[in-house]
């Protein structure tokens, strides 16, 4: 079985104080944090023991997952197995990034956002630098409110040209195609974000060769459909696995819509799905802007949702 699983146990705790999300500044008590980590450590060795299996492995934290050591080590050795194509996660990269040294680079990938306002421009830049150093993979991104429109045109240039930086759409917000013009420079591929996308009835990799995981080993096709389909580790999951069409009216989150068959996002982000990085980049020698697979939002060929 070749298996893409995203992981997210009870933790929500995060250092940083975004207003625009539910789970700023908030502190998990030391109960929840050890049940957190039995629930990693559990998941983490269930993912040891399949080695009949290929797996690929995202971790979704609420929080913020890298400045908890178990992550780092959950990490660290799921990147030396074998049987593991890629395993990355979603971080605000404000932790230390030295113990990245001791990870298989191969299959070690993360995905960075930056928030301005959270944390000094600099610091996140020279974290970005010590990735590039040691030869992580990483992709960079920043929500697309206005007021951060300038932090991240400076951080686009900062950047090796080879490091992808992507763009969310904010939640709820409604872009102009003047606005959404000026995301569009910075990010190829922001017309994907841009819109919510069709999704109810079109087939979609989830459930069948993607599926999403809490902390007790529920397993249901993704995040954001409450269906469970069994228990990772009961093996009851396995039987239901198959192709199905989305339930919902729409699909808005990159980590759904990437695994849509109705989007042409598996070619586009080929080798890269789990850590957002588009086929191309991450090498040396620039980055493919020119070969990227972007919709035209005027001519609306996508399956968006009308406004």
């Amino acid at each position: 079985m070749d298996l893409t699983i995203l992981y997210r146990g009870p933790l929500a705790s995060c250092d940083y104080d975004c207003p625009y999300c539910p789970f700023a500044k908030r502190r998990d008590s030391r109960a929840q944090l050890t049940s957190d980590r039995a629930a990693l450590e559990r998941f983490t060795g269930w993912a040891a023991e399949q080695t009949d299996d290929r797996l690929s492995v995202l971790f979704t934290p609420w929080g913020e997952g890298l400045v908890r050591s178990w992550y780092r080590r959950a990490l660290t050795e799921l990147s030396h197995l074998p049987h593991i194509g890629r395993v990355a996660i979603q971080t605000n990269l404000s932790g230390r990034t030295a113990w990245l040294a001791e990870a298989d680079p191969e299959r070690i990938a993360l995905w960075c956002t930056y928030h301005p306002g959270q944390t000094p421009y600099e610091r996140f830049l020279g974290r970005c630098r010590e990735l590039s150093a040691l030869g992580i993979r990483y992709s960079v991104g920043v929500v697309g409110f206005d007021e951060h429109l300038g932090e991240a045109r400076r951080l686009r240039a900062a950047l090796p040209a080879e490091v992808y930086l992507w763009v969310n759409a904010a939640e709820g917000r409604t872009y102009t195609d003047e606005e959404a013009a000026r995301w569009t420079e910075l990010d190829p591929l922001f017309p994907y974000s841009r819109d919510p996308h069709r999704s109810a009835g079109l087939p979609c990799r989830t459930g069948e060769s993607v599926i999403s995981v809490d902390g007790e080993g529920t397993v249901r096709r993704c995040h954001f459909v409450k269906a469970e389909l069994g228990n990772l580790y009961d093996g009851s999951y396995r039987r239901a696995l198959g192709p199905r069409a989305c339930p919902l009216a729409v699909c808005d989150c990159h980590i759904g819509y990437v695994h849509l068959e109705s989007l042409p996002l598996y070619d586009v982000f080929a080798g890269g799905v789990l850590e957002r990085i588009p086929a191309g980049f991450g090498a040396s020698g620039g980055a493919p802007r020119d070969g990227l697979v972007v919709p035209d939002p005027s001519r609306r060929a996508l399956p968006l949702l009308e406004s």
